[in-house]
Parts: C-alpha cells; structure tokens; sequence
C-alpha cells in the first residue's frame, strides 16, 4: 500500500487528488495540509511514503516544507514530490536542490500521476517532460556551480560516465547494456556516485550532472530510453 499526504492550499484540487488516490487498490491518503507548515507537521505525524506537495502556499511554501521534510532524520524514507505549473522553472530548480524526488505538471493526465508514484515508490525519481526541457534551459544559462564540480572530482571516470546516463534518462539495465556492464555493477556505480555526491535520489543526480556541465542538452544520449512513466529520470 502506498501512502499519501496531500499539501495544496485549494480544497477542491485536493479532493479531486484524493478522490483519483482513493480509487486504486494500492495507494492510501493518509492525511492533507492547506500550507506548508500543516504539510511538515502531518509527515512527521503519519510518516507516508510519498508527500504530494504544492509548490506555492502561503506561508511556509513547498520548497521550504521540503527542505524541513528532507532535513529531518526520522522521514529519511518520506519521498516528495512537487506539484507546480508552468512558468516555475526557478521554483522547480530550488525545490530539486531542497530534496524532492521530482515533480509533477498539475495538468498531468490521471493515468501518468497514479504511474508516477508507483514510480517514485520504487525508489526512482520522476520529472514531468513539458517542465523538464525548460528547467534544462536554466541550467545553461547558469555559470557552473564550484561546490558541486568540486564533488564530481571526487568521482572516477567511470562514475562520471553512470551520472550523464543518469541525466540522460537511462534505467540501471540500459546503463548496463551501455557501458557492457552487469545490471548489479550498474546500479553499484549510481549508488557510489550518490554517496559521494551526497544525493539522496538519482533527480538531485540529474541535477549535479546539468549544473556541473557534465551533460548539456546539446548532447546526444548514447541510447534510446524507453521507461514506465514518459519522462521519468530513470532508475
């Protein structure tokens, strides 16, 4: 069963969300918050495995109620994901920087939301493709980033080459067939590289990788990904 808080300061979306949730067999609303303050207070309460937030409420927003969600030990496993609209590419940017496993256009299709937290409840991060190509254009207009080209030094050249299939949108098994790699080797080099980046998933992965430079969306992927979820930054 996967559980859900839902953080949105306008009632009617939030039942709409609820009423979608509640429909399917495996998935659970635990609770719902109006701010962003509410949102923290119910996570640390119910513990769910998936905090659904919006990305501006009053008060305390959904950048700062991730940061203070991310920041505590005890919800290590809570995962959030951020809903939002077009035209927020600064906030999307300031919230994968805060801890969120991804977001969500508000205008996604019934079908791909129930898809991406079944997708985000695997362990993997999900990015909402309209939303992605223009975050993409912030990273390039930004000079790189000291403190995290610093941390890809740490990583060796093999490691490198995981992160940029990673922010190319290649799964564990694609990297593998890839690099000519078993699927475990894969997957042990995305968890090294997380560690000593200090990410907590593979979006903050994605992240690292566009703010360092290390890809740019002029690249060309050395694969076709194909996913569960379209757009989805892949396991």
């Amino acid at each position: 069963m996967i559980r859900v808080l839902l953080a949105d300061d306008q009632a009617l979306i939030r039942s709409g969300i609820r009423s979608l949730l509640e429909a399917e067999d495996d998935i659970e609303v635990v609770a719902e918050a109006a701010d962003g303050r509410q949102a923290v207070a119910l996570t640390a309460e119910h513990r769910p495995d998936i905090a659904l937030v919006d990305i501006q409420m009053p008060g305390v927003d959904g950048i700062e109620a991730t940061r203070q969600i991310v920041a505590d030990e005890r919800l290590d496993a809570v995962r959030v994901v951020i809903l939002t609209n077009f035209g927020l590419d600064e906030y999307i940017f300031r919230a994968l920087r805060a801890g969120a496993s991804g977001f969500l256009l508000k205008d996604t299709e019934p079908a791909e939301l129930l898809q991406a937290l079944r997708v985000v409840m695997r362990g993997d991060a999900i990015m909402s493709p309209a939303a992605t190509s223009r975050l993409i254009g912030e990273f390039v207009a930004r000079p790189p980033d000291a403190v995290a080209a610093a941390g890809m030094e740490t990583l060796t050249r093999r490691e490198r080459e995981v992160v940029a299939l990673v922010a190319h949108g290649l799964s564990n098994d694609q990297i593998a067939e890839t690099m000519v790699l078993s699927p475990a080797t894969a997957k042990t080099h995305v968890s090294r590289a997380m560690i000593k980046l200090g990410a907590r998933d593979r979006a903050q992965l994605v992240v690292f990788a566009y703010q360092t430079g290390l890809v740019s969306p002029r690249d060309s992927a050395p694969g076709s990904p194909s996913s569960e979820y379209r757009g989805q930054a892949a396991r």
